[in-house]
């Protein structure tokens, strides 16, 4: 199956990443890392024939450092992953530090990339160095309580991040290993066991963000490619959405049905004659790829307020496994 996106309203940014449907707002969020902002828009009315919606006018945060990725908290407000901390964002955007990793005693300087929370509410982050340096990022787990424990070392792209309906599995990719892994997760206690590769996106291309839907398909942005290839859970290509920019950084369901595929592109890195070629680069793209995506719940912060759908396992045939 083929696909094309098309692009949203919003003006192109740098880096854009990270995007994430607030089901409470019933808005997107996103971000653009090196220049360390936080955007959100509502979904609204698009000016043509295509049937899909658009983006309607954003509003920012923006943060004193790189913003690798946001969620929403159960508390209300955001958690960012930030530099090499855990910000605390309030609806007003007031920031306030919530945690942070103990920083390898060397000078490499780090920053975080891709975040995104488990079945249970604990958001998983992984870093990487500003250089990319082979082997200096990490992988970690933030506990609601403010515990941070590192998963996986040795990391240096970390990327990708998405669960299972089961939540059984987590698809994760350290992107210049060109592959997606996958690894069996433990939905009560968040640990990470037998780690396998899971598809290979070729030489050339880079998997970067990625999302799960309800039938267990994982779509990966795939980096230098112009495309989002969705994979079946047995590792078959199952379709390819063709994006007008090359450097596609990142995936994620929307809508409040969550049928909806948002697309981030950057334009980070690509010369002026590249640039001419791409006016596209750096926007959000849309399509309706014809699946519904698994719900991310927000980092569970307040046990009172997270929702009961979070607590178990999702499945899409009704009832938790």
């Amino acid at each position: 199956m083929h696909l094309t996106a098309l692009p949203c309203a919003p003006v192109p940014g740098r880096l854009t990443e990270g995007p994430v449907w607030h089901a409470g707002r019933g808005d997107l969020l996103w971000v653009d890392i090196t220049a360390g902002l936080v955007h959100r828009a509502r979904l609204v009315a698009r000016d043509d024939d295509s049937g899909l919606p658009d983006l309607g006018p954003r509003t920012t945060v923006g943060l004193d450092r790189p913003v690798g990725a946001v969620a929403p908290c159960a508390s209300g407000g955001l958690l960012a992953a930030a530099g090499t901390s855990f910000l605390r964002v309030d609806d007003a955007g007031a920031v306030t530090e919530f945690a942070a990793p103990v920083a390898p005693d060397d000078s490499t300087p780090r920053r975080f990339n891709d975040a995104k929370c488990d079945p249970g509410g604990r958001l998983l982050a992984g870093t990487m160095a500003y250089d990319a340096t082979p082997g200096a990022g990490t992988l970690y787990r933030l506990d609601p309580d403010g515990t941070v424990t590192t998963v996986i070392e040795a990391v240096t792209i970390s990327n990708g991040l998405g669960w299972s309906p089961d939540g059984r599995l987590l698809y994760y990719a350290d992107s210049p290993t060109r592959r997606v892994d996958v690894f069996d997760h433990d939905p009560v206690t968040g640990a990470l066991s037998a780690r396998r590769p899971f598809a290979h996106t070729g030489p050339a291309d880079v998997p970067d963000g990625l999302a799960v839907d309800t039938e267990g398909r994982i779509w990966v942005a795939v980096w230098g490619a112009g495309q989002v290839r969705a994979y079946t859970p047995d590792g078959a290509l199952h379709a390819v959405v063709t994006v007008p920019a090359s450097q596609v950084s990142s995936c994620a369901f929307a809508g409040p049905d969550l049928d909806l595929l948002m697309i981030t592109t950057a334009a980070d890195g690509l010369t002026p004659e590249q640039l001419s070629a791409e006016p596209l680069a750096g926007r959000i793209f849309i399509c309706r790829p014809g699946a519904t995506g698994v719900p991310v719940p927000p980092f569970a912060d307040d046990p009172a307020r997270f929702p009961a759908s979070f607590t178990t396992p999702h499945d899409p045939r009704g009832s938790a496994s």
